[in-house]
């Protein structure tokens, strides 16, 4: 069976809930992964919004979370460096960490994208999502997607 991304807080291809975005506490929503290939030493996710005006917009950028690891909870830091060592990049709000959806207007789509590799990437926090994804290169063994929508 394959990698698998889910929410306890919205389904695939559902809203996203308000909380979790700028129009409130604009916190990260908790994200769980099961069905982890063997051979995998840690996890990246990616957060970004193909509906963007202008181009697709980074929402969040995590790497280096432990591959033993199956979920993230609700709020994350906006830490460079987590506890467990996954540390974050920066997205398009110029800002480490989780940023939530804030489209300007009518439906936007915000995929999660869940990528399990067989490495630990040698990269500072803060990295953006284009020096992460030509670092990932070579070393995806598996990957998955969670699609949110939101409105304003």
């Amino acid at each position: 069976m394959d990698i698998q991304i889910t929410s306890p807080v919205f389904k695939d291809g559902g809203a996203i809930p308000k909380k979790y975005t700028c129009d409130d506490l604009d916190v990260s929503p908790p994200i769980e992964w099961s069905n982890v290939p063997e051979g995998t030493k840690t996890i990246v996710i990616v957060c970004d919004d193909p509906d963007a005006p202008m181009k697709t917009w980074v929402h969040w950028v995590i790497f280096n979370i432990p591959g033993e690891v199956t979920h993230l909870p609700e709020n994350v830091p906006p830490e460079k460096e987590l506890e467990n060592g996954a540390r974050q990049g920066m997205n398009d709000f110029h800002k480490v960490g989780y940023g939530g959806p804030c489209p300007p207007s009518g439906v936007h789509r915000y995929f999660f994208k869940l990528y399990a590799l067989d490495t630990t990437l040698d990269l500072p926090s803060g990295v953006s999502k284009p020096h992460l994804m030509i670092a990932m290169e070579k070393h995806v063994l598996s990957e998955a997607h969670l699609m949110g929508t939101y409105t304003r």
